[in-house]
Order: C-alpha cells, then sequence, then structure tokens
C-alpha cells in the first residue's frame, strides 16, 4: 500500500471485536469516462481490502488512511478504490459489477455491504411520444409517455408552451401516474403544446409536442316554424349549433388551421413520392402486379428481367430462356453470410423472362428459399443454395466455375480448440466467451504421470441429426484423448439454450461413438451411477469418467416448451454510399453461439447496433416475425414490402445453433444524413417480443460502438495446479475428512450434497471413494464465474451450528484463505 506497510502473512487468533463499518460502498454510477471513488471505513481493523466480483482488488489500488478512535482507543481504517468505465464493460457476469470490503480484526473478518456500480446512460429516443388530442369542455384529457430507456431511469416533468407545469399548484392536473400527463376537466386555458421531458445524471431529453384544444361544444337552437309550401309542394324549417354562439377565431386557431393545412399537403408529397419511387423500381425489372398483397395471404409478384443492360445480371448478355419458370416460397433470412453471398451471385438473377414469387407474409418480398421451395422448369433441373450445406448446383453449367472460385475464398472454420498439460494436482482448461470448461480434480492422473488433454467445439455443420421432435440444445463439445482413464470423475461444463423446466423439456445427455453415431448416456432426471448432470438456467455440469464428444438435446412434452433465443442487431455500409445495411440475428443464447456472429460481423465489418436481448422462443409451431419499425421519414426509406420479414417455426426451432439472420437495406435520401434511428421488433406470433432500439451514426468515426470480445486465437492459457481451483486443499482436505465419515444423525455428505443445492442421483455420489470431494468438484464447476467462497461458506456454517467438527471452519478463515491463496497466485 501507499504507506508501506506489507499485509501479514497469517491473522493471528486472539481474544477481541469483530470489525464494524462506520462507512460502506454505496451504489455509484459512471457518467461518461469518469471513474468513480468507492470508500469504506471500519473500527478496529487491521487491513480492509476490496473484493470485485468476488475476485480480490490488488492492494496497489488501495488508498488507506489510518487513525485513532480517541473515544474508544480502537484503530480506525479507510480504503477506497478507483472503478474506471472500462472494467465495468469488460465484465459480463450474470449481474451487475459490484464490489465490497472485507475487513480484519485480531478475532476475524467482517464484510461490507456489495455496492454495484453501473454505466450511466439516457437512450435519444422516447418508447412513446405523447400525442395530441381535441377534447370537448370538461372532458378528460391523458397524455401518455413513456421516456427512452436509461440508467439510472430518467424522472419526468411536463411543460405547457415551454413552462414547467406544477401540479401541486393545480389539483386539476395529475402527473404521477406512471408518468401520464391528466387534466380530470379540461378548461379552455388547457389548450396548448405541451412536451414531456425526461432527465437523469447524464442528459435530457425532449420528446415531441403534442397540441391539445380544448373546445366548446355548441348545442342546438329550437327548431324554426315551417317554411310556406313551394310549388313543388315543399316546406323546410331550420335549425343552428349556436347554444352557446361560436367564438371568433383568434391567432391560435388560424396557427392551428395552418399547421393542419401544411399536414394535408406534406401527406400529398409523401404518397406522390412513395408512387414515383415504385414505378422508379422498374428499372431492376420489378412490377407488382397484384396490390391485394397488403391485406395478407400468398400472393403472386412477377419479376420481370430486363433484357439489355441490367447491372444486376451477372450475364446479361445471355439470350433468355423462355421455356423456364420457378417459384418460391420463403422469406428473405438467410442462415449465414455466406447463403447471402450465393443468393446474390446464383442463377436466381440469370435472365429468365418471367420468375414468379411466392410471398408467405403480406409485407414481404421473398427471395430466400425455405423447406417448401417448388422448381418447375422444362429439361433444367438444379438445387438452390439453403441452409449450410455447403453444396449446390446451378441452372446454366457455363456459370459454375465462379462460383466454386467465390466459396472457396469464403473463410471457414470447422472447430474451436485448446490444449493443455495436466498433472496429479490437476487444473482447469477454459475457453473464454465460450461458457465451456474441463475441470480435472486432484489426484484425477496418477503421479508423476503429466497428459496433454484437448477440448474444442464444433463450428461446423452438427454431426447430430435430431430424431423427430428432438432439437439440439447445445454445442458438441469434444474432449480427449479418448483413451485417457482417470481415477476420479472430471466436471464437464456445456452450455445449452433451454428454459429449464422438468414440466415442459426433457433433456438428454448424448455421446459420440467411434463410429460416428450418436447414443444416450443419461436423461438428466435420471437416476445413474455411471455419470452425474447437474442442470443450472444456462448450463450443464457433467460428472464422466471417459473423454469424449458430448452434446445435450431436448424433446419438447408440451407446447409452453421454451428456447431462449439472443437476438442482436449489426450495421454497416454498404457498396453503394446511400445504401445502409442491418443484419438482425437469432441464435441459440449460448456464448459459443454469438461469439461466431461478432467473428464474422467482424469480417463483415459490421458493428453492434444494440444490447443483445432474450427472447423465449415457445414450441407452439407459430412463427417469427422481424420488421423494422420507426424509420424517420424524408431521411431514410426501405424498400416496400420489405420492412417484415417472417421465418418459420422450423428454421428457428431447428437451427442447430447456425447463426440464422435477416437483412434489411435502408437508403438515405441525401449523403447528408448522418444519423440512424429506428427500432426493430423481433416476435414470435402469440408469444415473447422483444424490440431492439437502433440510434447510430452511420460515420464510423462518430459511431458509438458496443463492444463484444470474439476470441480469434485457437491457444488458451490452461490454468494447473493449486491455483486452478477456489477452494484451498487444506480446507478441502478438511472437510472431507469431516462429511467423508458415516453420521448417525446424518451429517455426513448427504447433508454436505443438500446444503450445495445437490438433491438428486445421490446413489452416483455413495459409488465414490470420497463423496465429499466429488461433491466439491461439482461445486467448483458451478461455481468457476461466481468469484469467492461464500456460498460454501454459509452452507458450512449452517450445519456447523451442530456440528461440531466444523466449528474449526469458520467464514472468517475462508475469507482469510481465499485472500491468501488470491495473492500467492498473484490474482
Amino acid at each position: 500500500t501507499d504507506n508501506g506497510e506489507v499485509l501479514p502473512d497469517s491473522i493471528p487468533s486472539a481474544p477481541g471485536t469483530l470489525p464494524h463499518f462506520i462507512e460502506e460502498p454505496d451504489d455509484a454510477y459512471i457518467i461518461k469516462s469518469n471513474p468513480i471513488a468507492l470508500r469504506c471505513k471500519a473500527r478496529p481493523a487491521m487491513q480492509i481490502f476490496f473484493k470485485c466480483n468476488g475476485e480480490w482488488v490488488h492492494q496497489n489500488e488501495h488508498i488507506s488512511e489510518e487513525s485513532l478512535d480517541e473515544s474508544s482507543g480502537l484503530k480506525v481504517r479507510e480504503v477506497f478504490i478507483n472503478v474506471t468505465r472500462q472494467q465495468v464493460e469488460d465484465f459480463h457476469g450474470p449481474e451487475d459489477y459490484w464490489c465490497q470490503c472485507v475487513a480484519w480484526s485480531h478475532l476475524g473478518t467482517s464484510k461490507s455491504r456489495k455496492a454495484s456500480v453501473r454505466i450511466a446512460y439516457l437512450r435519444k429516443n422516447f418508447e412513446q411520444d405523447p400525442q395530441g388530442r381535441e377534447v370537448p369542455i370538461e372532458g378528460m384529457i391523458v397524455l401518455h409517455c413513456r421516456p427512452p430507456e436509461g440508467v439510472p431511469a430518467a424522472e419526468v416533468e411536463w411543460l405547457k408552451n415551454e413552462e414547467p407545469i406544477d401540479s401541486e399548484q393545480d389539483e386539476n392536473i395529475d402527473t404521477r401516474a406512471d408518468h401520464n400527463l391528466i387534466i380530470r376537466q379540461a378548461r379552455l386555458s388547457d389548450s396548448g403544446n405541451y412536451t414531456c421531458m425526461a432527465a437523469n445524471i447524464v442528459a435530457k431529453r425532449r420528446s415531441l409536442s403534442a397540441t391539445v384544444v380544448v373546445y366548446v361544444d355548441g348545442s342546438w337552437e329550437v327548431w324554426s316554424e315551417w317554411s310556406v309550401c313551394s310549388p313543388d309542394c315543399e316546406h323546410l324549417r331550420i335549425r343552428e349549433c349556436s347554444a352557446p354562439p361560436p367564438s371568433i377565431e383568434n391567432a391560435s386557431d388560424i396557427a392551428l388551421y395552418s399547421g393542419l393545412g401544411a399536414a394535408v399537403v406534406a401527406v400529398a408529397v409523401l404518397v406522390i413520392g412513395v408512387t414515383l419511387y415504385r414505378r422508379s423500381q422498374s428499372d431492376y425489372g420489378v412490377d407488382v402486379i397484384d396490390s391485394s398483397a397488403l391485406t395478407g395471404g400468398f400472393q403472386t409478384f412477377n419479376f420481370k428481367t430486363v433484357r439489355q443492360g441490367n447491372s444486376l445480371l451477372l450475364n446479361s448478355a445471355m439470350q433468355p430462356d423462355l421455356t423456364v419458370s420457378r417459384t418460391y416460397s420463403g422469406p428473405i433470412c438467410l442462415q449465414d453470410p455466406l447463403d447471402k453471398e450465393l443468393m446474390t451471385e446464383s442463377s436466381l438473377f440469370n435472365p429468365l423472362s418471367d420468375i414468379k414469387v411466392k410471398v408467405q407474409s403480406s409485407f414481404m418480398v421473398s427471395l430466400g428459399v425455405s423447406e417448401r421451395a417448388e422448381y418447375h422448369g422444362k429439361n433444367h433441373s438444379g438445387t438452390f443454395p439453403h441452409g449450410n450445406n455447403r453444396s449446390f448446383s446451378t441452372m446454366h453449367p457455363r456459370n459454375k466455375t465462379p462460383y466454386i472460385q467465390n466459396l472457396s475464398s469464403l473463410p471457414t472454420r470447422t472447430e474451436l480448440r485448446t490444449t493443455g498439460v495436466f498433472g496429479h494436482l490437476g487444473g482447469r482448461l477454459v475457453m473464454p466467451n465460450t461458457g465451456v470448461s474441463l475441470l480435472i480434480p486432484h489426484g484425477a492422473i496418477p503421479e508423476e504421470n503429466s497428459w496433454e488433454i484437448y477440448m474444442s467445439i464444433n463450428q461446423g455443420e452438427p454431426s447430430l441429426q435430431s430424431d423427430g421432435s428432438e432439437v439440439l440444445l447445445s454445442p458438441e463439445v469434444t474432449c480427449g484423448p479418448p483413451d485417457i482413464i482417470v481415477t476420479t470423475p472430471f466436471a464437464l461444463t456445456i452450455p445449452h439454450c433451454a428454459d429449464v423446466s422438468s414440466e415442459h423439456w426433457n433433456i438428454h445427455l448424448k455421446k459420440r461413438t467411434q463410429q460416428g453415431k450418436w447414443e444416450e448416456v443419461m436423461s438428466v432426471e435420471d437416476e445413474s451411477t455411471s455419470c452425474y448432470c447437474l442442470l443450472d438456467p444456462f448450463a450443464c455440469h457433467v460428472l464422466l469418467d471417459s473423454f469424449g464428444t458430448y452434446a445435450l438435446t431436448g424433446e419438447p412434452i408440451t407446447d409452453c416448451a421454451v428456447k431462449q433465443l439472443k437476438v442482436a442487431v449489426f450495421g454497416c455500409m454498404s457498396c453503394n454510399s446511400l445504401d445502409y445495411n442491418l443484419r438482425v440475428y437469432c441464435v441459440d443464447n449460448t456464448p459459443c453461439a454469438f461469439q461466431e456472429v461478432v467473428s464474422d460481423e467482424r469480417h463483415q465489418g459490421g458493428q453492434l447496433l444494440e444490447e443483445p436481448k432474450l427472447l423465449h422462443f415457445k414450441g407452439n409451431t407459430f412463427s417469427l416475425q422481424i420488421s423494422v419499425l420507426d424509420i424517420p421519414p424524408f431521411l431514410w426509406r426501405i424498400k416496400p414490402f420489405t420492412a417484415c420479414q417472417e421465418v418459420p417455426f422450423s428454421r428457428v426451432w431447428c437451427s442447430n445453433r447456425q447463426p440464422l439472420h435477416c437483412a434489411f437495406s435502408l437508403e438515405r435520401y441525401t449523403p447528408t444524413t448522418t444519423q440512424l434511428s429506428c427500432k426493430i421488433c423481433i416476435r414470435q406470433l402469440k408469444g415473447h417480443e422483444q424490440i431492439l432500439q437502433v440510434q447510430t451514426s452511420i460515420l464510423e468515426s462518430e459511431g458509438e460502438t458496443i463492444t463484444f470480445f470474439a476470441q480469434e486465437d485457437s491457444s488458451f492459457p490452461a490454468q494447473t495446479g493449486p491455483k486452478a481451483f477456489k477452494i484451498p486443499y487444506s480446507i478441502r482436505q478438511r472437510i472431507c475428512a469431516t462429511f467423508d465419515t458415516p453420521n448417525a444423525k446424518g451429517k455426513d455428505w448427504q447433508m454436505l450434497a443438500q446444503k450445495n443445492s445437490i438433491n438428486r442421483n445421490l446413489s452416483y455420489f455413495a459409488t465414490q471413494s470420497s463423496p465429499s470431494a466429488v461433491i466439491l468438484n461439482l461445486w467448483e464447476a458451478r461455481h468457476q464465474h461466481d468469484g469467492d467462497l461464500d456460498s460454501l461458506a454459509c452452507a458450512l456454517e449452517e450445519i456447523g451450528r451442530t456440528h461440531t467438527k466444523l466449528s474449526n471452519i469458520t467464514e472468517s478463515q475462508l475469507d482469510e484463505a481465499d485472500f491468501n491463496y488470491s495473492r500467492q497466485n498473484g490474482l
């Protein structure tokens, strides 16, 4: 530390007082790039150190001050650290970035509260702007306002004609209900322009103004007398709506009517512009012949190719084959970037006289090919590229060579691989940002032996083909060499995308044989003595005694079975300087699946435009819709009928982890437009919906980049020996010696398992030479990202209240061991 003190090698156990915190760290927000300071003060305290996300903060990052409490004579220590924006951004855990203090005295340790640190922000676009209204006098006025998303949440203030509204001074106005403005009984003086203001510690935002007009509903006068009969034998009587008489138009009325007139003119200009734009599309040979496509159902579109000089054609000089007609059915949703390139260069754009496209949704033109693609031709046959099978043939053999050359130039990856050398002390093999890890326990490898162990993730086409309703829920993970025999079960952690529920899923662990076939090892709910599966919300931890290739599959029991999908939007400029491409991905919610997307987008120059979100996709056979909303008019445009795209249920449900995405092309009206704001709506029909807010600068130098790590290097360092384990070996031995001995009151390894939420298939542990050691191995695999030993300490403390042999293992000793362990290993 700054005052030159060093930590004692051990904390003496002597009578005294536990540290008491005078000041604990408070929750904090990082504004822009300014670091924040977290403080702790305790007495009596020999040392205070911060722990952030379960890891000890290095002592050189602490600033410490020491004083003496004159009233008690106890030593008071105050410590603070700085937390930067980069540290918070680099942390990707299940909860917010957090820090807490641990203080030492002669008696033991005390922990402060956990303080969360979050990056403050406020989006630019309101989720809902107030809308203008016309209401009769004494009617109720409700103006809705949903402020932009922000951290911390924005506070809302209302303005009327640019002046703040004070609801405390006017009982007729209420602004407390969900940020909405409520005027209980409208008065003529309530007419005006209303604006919703949102603000937090970062910024202020203004909504669009809403014009409110309060009018007097004039009543009818009494009827006049009947007039004299006319030569046509008609007579009439009249009455006027003039009770009270209408007021004379003032300046505000004139302004209102002028605004309405301008709005009518703007709408007319927009209609004319859209009409001219649609006519201009004839340059590309597109003629929409049935306008009823706006109303739904399967409609027919004619794509008439241009005979001469069309730049879209690969070979515009080739004479058309008038005998060929093809029908395609399916959305323009591609399963990886390769499909897109093949589509734009395939025989679909060869000069045919007439191509009919069936539209699967009333809002999309479908140029991709789904499972039901139909071909009608004379003396021609071929296969259009679909999915990720990487094989195709064309309608015209002369065009085949360029396609193959293009295909071979595309980068392909078949697996992600890492290796490590392990000995008797064991260790951990981890692939960062994939959720896959392998724990080799202490003693699993014989003494004086060392083995090179590898682990890989299949990133190509899955070799496990689903049967019937069964779907692949995880990556295919291989660990080896396969001929190695371990004396203690190792722990393999595999991520999955199922929303875990035994009522809706039947999940299986499968292994690939040497012949390439897949066999079921066990159902995760079954009792087995050969292996053990512990299913957590996002990963499955498996105890195994043989290496091989493993994967998780799921069989939905009901329509309520849910796959968790990660949805994200990337953007980049196209070759045409006025166009901007949006690519929306829907992938299985496993870290390795999304890492593959990030890696592909990095090669294409894509930029992540919004934090990815989770979509709960039900097995109810309903399709997925992806649409672009709220495109700024007069600044951007999207091609007609392409703002909404639909993906069949089977393409999403059985995606086999391959990155499914839909592409949207937006065009600027002028090069001066540099900002893009819109919403991407991803929803399952009769299911869950997510909104991705896009707010970005299309200029690379000004764009706000949301970064996600994509590992390209195939070599990852392995953790070997004691530093790979969170539980120090000395404490581990004491726990095993305590719980492996049978206890008449049941306070043995079974209680240790139950206190650590291991409640099923306990017969597996009974077959092991040291059940407690295997339970602790499973704890190590399960809590590799949790940080400290708190959960284990709480379990031991609860058992120790009635177990005399555990009285010498306290939470303070675990804290001390955890700290010394981290310091010794330079963590």
